[in-house]
């Protein structure tokens, strides 16, 4: 995906691309490319497939829900911070929590947001478990492969306010689905909408799940 065609993409999610969006795109890249010789970040490398797979990849949550309207979001196993660090560049008055459980991903990515001069976006060392027990809560909640859904329900749903949301960014979910149907109905939550498609490469299959509280 070349530069011109994620704007072009992105653009058809409703979002604008500013060319500081796209100076902080590329902060991203290089310092991703360049901390990924000595850190294991990323086994996508090339710029293409950056703004394709991580990048581009991290909007498509837009597809399903509208986050300009959400005021707190929690990224669980953000890895190298997607999609919390690119949702924060396009919806800069959303208040970011990037948790990941390794300690130098996490510095990793408090510089680079120092680097970005990015405010209200913080990456933490922490594990869904530990914020379920502190009692942390935010409108949306997201995670992007990071374990299969029957568990990434246990480990996020505590964490959505009351009308909140978890949105889950899955690939062939129907399986998961499946073995999730005794949990979805035991902790009445539902899947409130639930977007299949194809990145533009018209290769990678995506779907976002995104599943509420029905108390």
């Amino acid at each position: 995906m070349t530069k011109e065609e994620f704007i072009k993409e992105v653009e058809k999610l409703g979002l604008k691309v500013t060319d500081e969006e796209l100076e902080k795109l590329d902060i991203i890249y290089n310092t991703l490319i360049e901390t990924n010789k000595t850190m294991n970040l990323t086994r996508i490398t090339a710029e293409s497939d950056v703004y394709l797979k991580h990048f581009y990849d991290s909007l498509t949550l837009a597809k399903v829900y509208d986050l300009s309207k959400a005021k707190t979001l929690c990224d669980i196993g953000t890895g190298a911070g997607f999609p919390g660090l690119v949702l924060k560049i396009f919806y800069p008055n959303l208040e970011i929590a990037l948790v990941d459980s390794l300690l130098k991903r996490v510095n990793y990515l408090n510089n680079l947001i120092d680097k970005l001069h990015l405010t209200g976006i913080k990456a933490y060392h922490n594990r869904a478990e530990d914020l379920i027990k502190e009692g942390k809560k935010f409108d949306i909640v997201t995670a992007r492969a990071v374990a299969n859904l029957p568990k990434l329900l246990l480990w996020t749903m505590p964490l959505v306010n009351k009308n909140g949301s978890f949105l889950a960014m899955k690939g062939n979910v129907t399986e998961e689905l499946e073995l999730s149907k005794d949990i979805l109905k035991k902790h009445n939550w539902y899947i409130n909408n639930k977007e299949i498609f194809t990145l533009p490469n018209k290769e990678d299959v995506r779907t976002i799940l995104e599943i509420k509280n029905k108390a």
